[in-house]
Parts: C-alpha cells; structure tokens; sequence
C-alpha cells in the first residue's frame, strides 16, 4: 500500500511542475538470466545501434506516458501495461501527458526517422527512459512487441516475478520489408473456436503478422453464417462435418464481428476465404440447387480435392455467389475478400474462365479487393487482382505474366511456407504431400527469387498457411505452427540483406523461455539450440 501512496503523492507533485526526487526501486531478489541485445529479437530490425551506457531498468515507478489527446496512442500504451504488470506487478499507469519527471516509456505518434513509414517505429532506450515513435497506432504497436522481446524472458509469467527488468540501451529504426505479412488458419476441415482463433491471433501479434487469412469452407464444411442461405451452417457446419466427420461448427456473424475487433486491436487484418468454383461440396450436398443435375452429392469428410464444382451454366449460381460475397462484405471491414479458385479439376477451362470473370466484379461490386490462389492467374483478371502462390516449383507462366503485367503476388510456397506440414517423417500430425518441411527450410528462400519473373516489386508480401485436416485443438495449432512462423514472420518484415540462418536459430532458440511461460506447445526443432 505504502507503494501506490508514494507513486500518488509523486504523479500529484508532477502535475503541479514541482521538483522531485525519486527513490531507489527495491532490490531485485534475483538477477537477470543472460545479456539480451537491441537485436536479439525476432522479426531482427533493419537498425540498431546499442549503447551499453544507456540501458533502461523499469521500476515500480515507471509510468508509461502518451500525448494528450491521442486514443489511439492511449489504447497501445494500455496494451502495454497490461502485458507488463503481472509480471513485474508494477502499477504501470498510462498517463497522456506531455511529459512528466518520471522514469518513463513514451509512445508518441510522428516525429519519426522519415524511413520508418507506416507501420515502422524508432526505439530509443536512454537510462532515463524508453521512447517509442511511430507514424502511425501500428507502428507504436510494433514497437512496444519489439520492447517487449528486449526485456527478460520472464515478462511473460502470468505472476509477479522478483528479477531486474533491464532492456538494452540505445536505438533501433525498424519498418518492414513487405505490406503483407500473413498466416492462414484453415477453418473447414476441422473448425476452430473463437477462443481458439484468438489465442492464435495473440501469438501472430508478437512476431509482426498483420493479416489473419480464415479458410471458412470447403468440400468438409461451411464455417461462416450467411443469413440468405441458413442451412449452409446448421447443416453444412453441423454434426459430422470436418475431415473424418468429427470437427463441426461454425462461427456466427456475430462470432466472426468479435474475431475481427479481436485482431483489430492487435492490428491485425482478417482476410475471409469463401473457396470456389471447386472446394464446394459442403454446399452442394447442403442445397441440392446448386448441383446442374439437382441432386445433392453425399457430404464428404475425406482429404481428397478437386472432384466438386458449381454448376457454372446455372444463373442460380451467381445468386447463391453474391448474396455470399456480399453478406461477408459487410461484415467485413479489411479491404481483401478471398476467392479460393485452386484445384477446379471437375471445371473445364472455359467454365472456369466464365465463372471467374463473373465473380471477380462481385467482389468489386461489394467494396472489397479480391484475391485468390494462384490458378486465377489463368484468366487474365485487372491488375488489382491480388494472386497467392501456393506451388512447389519455381516457374509458373500464369503467374509471371501476371507481375509483368502489375498484378501483385502473396507468397505462399507450399514446400517452404505450409505450417501443416510434416517436420519430418517422425511427425505425429500434418501431411507430406509438398515436403518435410523443418525450421531451416521455412526460413531458407527469398520471396523475391522463388519464382521465375516474380521479382521484389511484385510481391505484396508472405504467407504460411496452416490446414487442419490433422488439426484438433489449439495445441496442434502451435506444435505445427511453432517455430516455423516466427521464421516466415522475418522473411516478410526483416531486409534480405538481414537473411541469416546462424543468427536466426539462436535468436529463436532464445523465444523458448517465453513460450513455456506463455504455454506454446512448440516443436523443439532440433536444428535450434533451445534454452
């Protein structure tokens, strides 16, 4: 008690501009675990520049500080504080002041390095304090997950720990490498729970991801309520829907609303995936209309694809399409609406052509920005079409073409960047169709030289996709997910000039502390040297 009436009495004497001494912060009862560096973080950062003179020790009267005036810069610094304090137990107050005689972590909006862009930052650790600059709320929310790797480990405990929390001095300028950074979490062949997508999407926030793709149906299941079509959930989500009939359910508008505040406030986008004219076979068995013969197919809960389609020649069709498109535009509030159009085997050429071309302007017509896997290359589609490379060679014609032509390109390997795949033939979960896949490989390739004529300035960004038809709980979703993410989570951040392996593995052998604190059930690669 006495220490809440002394940081009282010392913010009153602050407010009024009075002189003021501060009193030592107690003794830790034990030492900091090893030295950290301004770059022992993951994504590394394109500058840092350390002072060992200049480091910082956050006390029990740090406060965290941000300009007056400015709810977005406040809504960070609470985000701050509330993933320091249990740790420390420091009160850690947010105070939009602008300034104070306090030790402090300020968050201020401009006044950056003018390369730091929109969701770059500048980090400043002086022995008075830490400053945090950005041009924009992403930005300062990039920068407090950076200074949130520079303290110990132990920041992550979800009870007061007694160690020194001291984070390096000097400073860091930090933007990324790409607009997009992205994971995908696979919805339909086995259907993961709002809590379940959250705690994913808090994992994803630490390591800079700013996209969240949700692959909401296929052949195994419809995820996603659509009011104008109600059976595709209650029936097409329903029991015995998902591979090997036992992953059911489905998100409500309602649901996915909260999932998309959720990850806002990490600043982090949802990309909603609607996958057609194949991949529909949870639909079509649902609505027998659907079907050109107007039978129902059998609902199917195997791994096989390509054998299901639409009926392209039926007007029914693009009804059923647009009330889809646009009942997932509205509440959807990113700029991306995802079309699937991979592995259309059962649609001829020409129908695949026709139905592409038709559904492309639904998606325009609705306010959002349509992307879809690589294979709608295929149709020549405007140039703000954005293309996801999901294959495992290192030439496509389709795809060439379309950088050529301005079109830009999600990258998303499947032997390099499919989280679902086996690490190595030992592995209990996931599949090995593309690859064994371990931490070398998903940190080993360059988005900008994988495929032939797909250059730099064509890439929009990267992605890891995670397909769950061997997925059953949150803990699968992070033993295929980790480590491998936070190494696809640099390729898209960190400069190619950056690249490098021998760094990489120790830096993410260092993560491991925080993960057990954290419980992240991860894969203990065996090619990273793990604390």
């Amino acid at each position: 008690m006495r220490r809440r009436h002394t940081l009282t009495r010392l913010l009153a004497i602050a407010a009024l501009g009075l002189p003021l001494t501060l009193p030592a912060a107690p003794a830790a009862a034990a030492p900091t675990v090893g030295t950290r560096q301004l770059s022992d973080v993951i994504p590394v950062p394109v500058e840092s520049h350390p002072d060992a003179q200049s480091a910082f020790r956050l006390g029990p009267l740090t406060v965290i500080r941000t300009a007056p005036g400015s709810l977005a810069a406040w809504q960070v610094g609470r985000q701050l504080a509330a993933t320091l304090r249990p740790a420390t137990g420091y009160p850690l107050p947010v105070l939009p002041v602008r300034s104070t005689p306090l030790p402090e972590i300020a968050l201020v909006l401009g006044a950056t390095d003018a390369r730091v862009g929109q969701e770059g930052y500048q980090l400043d650790v002086t022995r008075r304090g830490v400053t945090i600059r950005a041009n924009t709320p992403a930005g300062l929310f990039a920068g407090t997950q950076t200074l949130r790797q520079l303290l110990p480990a132990q920041i992550e405990a979800s009870n007061r720990q007694r160690i020194t929390w001291t984070v390096p001095g000097g400073r860091i300028v930090d933007y990324p490498r790409f607009a997009y950074r992205a994971a995908m979490l696979d919805l339909a062949r086995h259907f993961h729970t709002v809590d379940e997508i959250t705690a994913y999407v808090d994992l994803l926030s630490q390591y800079k991801i700013n996209y969240l793709h949700l692959h909401l149906t296929d052949d195994q299941g419809w995820r996603i309520q659509i009011d104008s079509w109600p059976r595709l959930t209650t029936v097409g989500g329903g029991p015995g829907t998902g591979v090997d009939g036992v992953g059911p359910g489905f998100l409500t508008k309602a649901d996915y609303k909260a999932v998309v505040a959720y990850a806002a406030a990490r600043h982090i986008t949802i990309v909603p995936e609607i996958d057609m004219p194949g991949h529909t076979n949870a639909a079509q068995s649902t609505y027998a209309e659907l079907n050109c013969d107007g039978v129902a197919p059998a609902p199917r809960t195997d791994m096989a694809v390509g054998y299901s389609s639409l009926c392209i020649d039926d007007e029914l069709t693009y009804r059923f399409v647009e009330d889809v498109i646009r009942e997932l535009a509205e509440i959807t509030p990113g700029p991306f609406l995802h079309i699937g159009g991979d592995e259309a085997h059962a649609t001829t050429d020409e129908d695949y052509r026709t139905f592409v071309e038709r559904v492309l302007p639904l998606v325009s017509k609705y306010g959002k920005r349509a992307s879809g896997w690589n294979e709608i290359m295929r149709v020549d589609p405007s140039t703000d079409v954005v293309a996801q490379f999901w294959g495992t060679g290192t030439t496509n014609a389709d795809l060439a073409r379309a950088a050529a032509r301005g079109n830009k390109v999600i990258m998303s390997p499947a032997n390099k960047s499919y989280l679902d795949m086996k690490y190595d033939p030992s592995t209990r979960l996931g599949l090995q169709w593309a690859a064994y896949i371990e931490v070398r490989d998903a940190y080993g390739w360059d988005p900008a030289h994988r495929v032939a004529g797909v250059g730099e300035d064509a890439i929009l960004g990267v992605e890891a996709p995670l397909w769950s038809e061997t997925l059953r709980s949150l803990d699968d979703i992070e033993y295929m997910a980790f480590p491998r993410l936070p190494a696809i989570a640099e390729l898209g951040w960190s400069t190619a000039a950056s690249h490098d392996w021998e760094s990489f593995r120790v830096r993410l052998g260092a993560q491991a502390p925080r993960w057990r604190l954290q419980e992240v059930n991860f894969y203990p690669s065996p090619q990273v040297p793990w604390i």
